[in-house]
């Protein structure tokens, strides 16, 4: 394997599959039987999950930003605490992390006990996000992928990469091969927000971005079969 660590960002809706909302549980296991593969060959992999399936907070105008965010990141508790249990059940170890205390359903993150979990063969879910307002999971994942001096940052998404307009929107949308990190800045690309692609840059994190539905496609992408784009640090 190319890489020894590496931080997977699962979207919400991707999880949801045709449904859009809640969860998809035969795309779940297939994600995680894909992982377990990763695992099995000695990759430690720490995951992200968007909560997009249950709460979309920046539509609505009538509940308080602050308010909105922290129901997303109890949104993204739900799907880890879900994810984490549909992962044991292909015979892997999970625990989950949060930046707050949920009771006795996650652990309080610190490195040191994420490093721990990770040298035990466990699959670390950081849920939570940062745990402050204002911040998305993108955020999450990239302040995440530093403190944990992670390989790379995997976007596993429901476009299969990085295209120089929405090809949702124009059927003559040209999808990037590689790209500098800088130039998703300057073009403004949406691969992440805007903090967390700084982030990832004064860091050098790279990213490697492709289509979740795509056969395979985690296990492809870390084993250097990948069809996606490449975001570039250097």
């Amino acid at each position: 394997m190319e890489y020894k660590r590496v931080m997977l960002k699962l979207s919400g809706e991707a999880l949801a599959g045709e449904k859009k909302t809640g969860f998809d549980e035969s795309t779940c296991v297939g994600v995680a039987n894909q992982v377990k593969q990763l695992t099995d060959a000695g990759v430690e992999v720490g995951i992200v999950i968007g909560g997009g399936n249950f709460w979309r907070g920046r539509t609505s105008d009538t509940i308080d930003r602050t308010k909105a965010d922290q129901i997303g990141m109890l949104a993204t508790v739900m799907n880890c605490i879900y994810v984490s249990e549909i992962f044991r059940s292909v015979g892997m170890k999970t625990q989950i992390l949060t930046p707050f205390v949920c009771g006795t359903m996650t652990q309080q993150f610190s490195k040191d006990l994420a490093n721990t979990y990770f040298r035990e063969g466990n699959v670390v879910f950081f849920a939570g996000g940062t745990g402050h307002p204002y911040f998305s999971t993108d955020t999450g994942i990239a302040l995440r992928a530093i403190e944990m001096e992670v390989d790379v940052i995997l976007l596993a998404k429901a476009v299969d990469g990085v295209y120089d307009s929405d090809p949702k929107l124009n059927p003559d949308a040209v999808k990037y091969d590689q790209i500098p990190i800088s130039e998703v800045l300057d073009k403004k690309l949406q691969v992440m927000d805007l903090t967390a692609t700084v982030m990832c840059m004064e860091n050098r994190v790279p990213m490697l971005v492709f289509g979740l539905n795509e056969e395979n496609s985690i296990v492809n992408t870390v084993n250097g079969k990948f069809t996606g784009t490449k975001v570039l640090v250097d």
